[in-house]
């Protein structure tokens, strides 16, 4: 099997046969768009950092070398602005972008339900047996081993 490098990103449960149950269908609705981010949630595939980048997903895709420079660079500059800005900021941006929490709830509730199916423990079982939360090859993999499970 060909190793690809990553990070890698994507919501993984409907090849689970399940819901996301934590904001993922708020959150990368609102962030992608519909179709994007029905084929995102759908297909449970792998998506890389370059891509995830250009549509949204992530503010920007930064080589790890170059992280931990850009990130204090950030923090620091924002931590000369007065506190009542950036704070009074975040509250809105959330205010008007977030789902409320009700809707988050009902999605955990469809998780849970929807992760009891027998299929779906079936290809959670599947999966672990392959090695799933082990750090292991099927991890770096994941989205690809969603489309070759048998149950």
């Amino acid at each position: 099997m060909h190793q690809r490098s990553g990070p890698f990103f994507g919501q993984i449960e409907a090849g689970f046969g399940a819901v996301p149950g934590a904001g993922g269908i708020q959150h990368l609705s609102r962030l992608l768009g519909r179709g994007r981010a029905m084929e995102v949630i759908l297909s449970s595939n792998d998506y890389d950092a370059e891509l995830a980048e250009r549509d949204g997903w992530v503010n920007r895709a930064i080589p790890q070398r170059e992280l931990a420079e850009f990130v204090s660079a950030l923090a620091h500059r924002l931590a000369n602005f007065p506190e009542a800005g950036p704070v009074g900021i975040k509250r809105r941006i959330n205010d008007v972008s977030l789902a409320p929490v009700a809707d988050v709830r009902t999605d955990a509730a469809l998780f849970q339900q929807t992760i009891r199916e027998p299929r779906a423990q079936a290809r959670t079982g599947e999966l672990l047996e392959g090695g799933m939360q082990t750090r292991g090859e099927l991890e770096r993999d994941f989205g690809p081993a969603l489309g070759r499970l048998k149950s």
